[in-house]
Formats: structure tokens, sequence, C-alpha cells
């Protein structure tokens, strides 16, 4: 029985009905195509069983067609979902990610650089677990770096970061559209740049409205207990307050908590908003937490596509960011 012959591309663009480029831009998530010329293709390939030759297309492209993404996130609670995001953009052009934990240790993260560049990707995603600033990372300047999450310090490099700021003016927004008045923050370390971020954001909208915090930001902990500890000490004061913004889901649900053991119900009374919409905190708080979303998976797809863009030799430098978006649940709308 004579040998069956490999599938090429070109049998792939014979049976799409495209011609032989736009298939392997399709395949590789390559040109601006039309999305049916893309599904096209792709079901042609799958059809066919079409597996291409990695060697092929190295040698053809100059590239390895796999990314590294080094994080200091070693929980994943933030990494996980950029690099799923990712992953949804790079997996269309068959590219593979290769995620490296660093632990917050600059030699452990240079020795991932190390090795990454050894095995010649074409491209690298710098993330963690806290927004901010970071040094950038170093390496050879023929490697597109992108971070992700965070930024670099070095203005030529590129970043994409979440609004923070936006999404704490979408929950103050939110709060005075359902008629609150009397506002307290309670928020994690004054040190911590998102509990910066998300404080000044929230205090500079409120007075645009013409209305001031009942007390100065209470910088803490990001954790429920500090929440508890904090709502405690606004109650044990007499402080009139209608509404509580939580720094984070945590110390939102902290505050829900020691509200409900003081008789004060949620939200007819007090309208309680958090921050990072993280569905452990946000969907078990009693009522469901509103909560600031971060979107941090299609973080990750802008991330992949400022990469993409940048390993075609389009770089775009500076910080951008990425929206935010407020979800309504049942502590300030009760339904």
């Amino acid at each position: 029985m004579p040998r069956q012959r490999p599938v090429t591309i070109r049998d792939v663009a014979a049976l799409a009905g495209v011609s032989v480029g736009t298939a392997s831009k399709a395949l590789n998530g390559r040109g601006s195509l039309r999305a049916d010329t893309v599904d096209r293709v792709r079901q042609a390939a799958a059809r066919l069983d079409f597996r291409p030759s990695q060697a092929a297309r190295d040698l053809h492209a100059g590239r390895t067609y796999t990314v590294g993404m080094i994080t200091t996130d070693t929980i994943g609670r933030f990494s996980i979902p950029l690099l799923i995001g990712a992953e949804d953009t790079l997996g269309g052009g068959q590219i593979s990610v290769l995620l490296c934990d660093a632990r917050d240790d600059p030699i452990r993260e240079q020795h991932h650089l190390k090795v990454l560049l050894g095995r010649r990707v074409d491209g690298i995603i710098v993330t963690g677990r806290r927004a901010g600033t970071r040094a950038p990372i170093g390496g050879p300047a023929g490697v597109p770096v992108v971070y992700a999450f965070l930024a670099s310090a070095d203005p030529a490099d590129c970043s994409i970061v979440p609004d923070e700021a936006g999404g704490a003016r979408q929950a103050v927004d939110h709060l005075l559209t359902v008629g609150r008045r009397r506002f307290v923050h309670i928020t994690g370390p004054e040190h911590h740049h998102s509990a910066r971020v998300r404080a000044d954001a929230t205090t500079a909208r409120l007075t645009e409205a013409g209305i001031n915090l009942i007390t100065a930001p209470m910088y803490g902990e990001w954790s429920e207990a500090w929440g508890r500890q904090a709502t405690g000490i606004l109650l044990a004061q007499g402080v009139q307050f209608d509404a509580v913004i939580g720094g984070n889901d945590q110390i939102a649900r902290g505050a829900g908590d020691a509200l409900r053991e003081a008789g004060r119900h949620v939200p007819a009374e007090v309208a309680l908003t958090g921050f990072d919409n993280w569905d452990v905190m946000a969907l078990a708080s009693r009522p469901t937490l509103t909560s600031v979303e971060m979107d941090l998976e299609g973080l990750g797809r802008a991330a992949a596509g400022l990469l993409l863009e940048a390993i075609d030799g389009v770089a775009r430098p500076g910080v951008h960011t990425h929206p935010a978006k407020l979800v309504i649940r049942d502590s300030t709308v009760a339904s």
C-alpha cells in the first residue's frame, strides 16, 4: 500500500478556497483577515487534520512560536486569568506559552529570563501579583517584552495595566445614582499602589460631585478582619454613613459581616461595594457583593495582542490602560 502524502498548506488553501498566503496568515494569527475567512481556513485545516511542520515554520519565519510569561504571583490569583486571556489570543496563531514563577526573587527571575532566551522565545510577558511599577526585566533588544497588570518604570517599554481609577469612579457614580451621600472608604496598606490609586480616585470623584468622605480613607490590611475592625470602629464612634466603598472584596465582605452583626441592613441602610470581583468573595458574601471587575482575562488578551504587534515590528511603547467595569449585585441594589 503506497504511503499517504502528508497534508500541506496548499491542500488547506485549496479546500478553503483561498490563497496559500491567506491560509498561512489565518492559521498563524497574522494580518487583517475577515473572521469568516479565518474560520473557513481553520475548519479546512481541522477537516484535513493539517499539522504544520514546526521545523519548517521556524525556518520560514525565523520564529519558535513560543512566548514566555514570567510572574511573581505564586498563588495564581492574577496571573492565571492573565495567562488564560493571553492563550486565547496566542493560541489562534498556534503559539505556546511557557509560564515561569519568579517568586519575587530577582535571581530566579533572571534565571528564567536566560532560559526563555535560550529557547529563543519570540517574546515575553511580565506580570505579577500586584499593580504598580517595577524595574525593567532586561534582556536583548531583539526580544519584545510587554508588562501586564504592572508597568515598567521605563517609558520606552510597553505596559498595559487595569484602569483602577476608572473602576473606583464607576463605583462612586453608581452609589450616587442610588441616592447615597455619606461615604466611608476602607482600604489596604497606604504604601500599596492599588490602595492609593483607588482611594485617590474615590476622593476626587466625590469632590467633583460636591461631597466629602465622612472620614479620611481608612488604610489597613487587604483582609476581611480589617474590614470588620474598621467598620466596628466607625459604628462605635457613632459615625453616620450610608455607603461603604471597600478597597477590595475581602475588606468589603468583612464590612458587610460587621454591619449585619450590628443590625444594619445592607443595602437598605448601608450600600456596600468591593473591588476585584473575586467570585470566591463577591458571590459568597451575603448579600452578594457589587464589585469592580478588572477583566484580567481581557487584559491578558490585550497584552498578547500588543506582544504580537511588537513581534511583527510594530512596537507601542508607554503605559496603556485596560477598562474596568462595575458588576452590580444585591449589596447596592436589592433584587
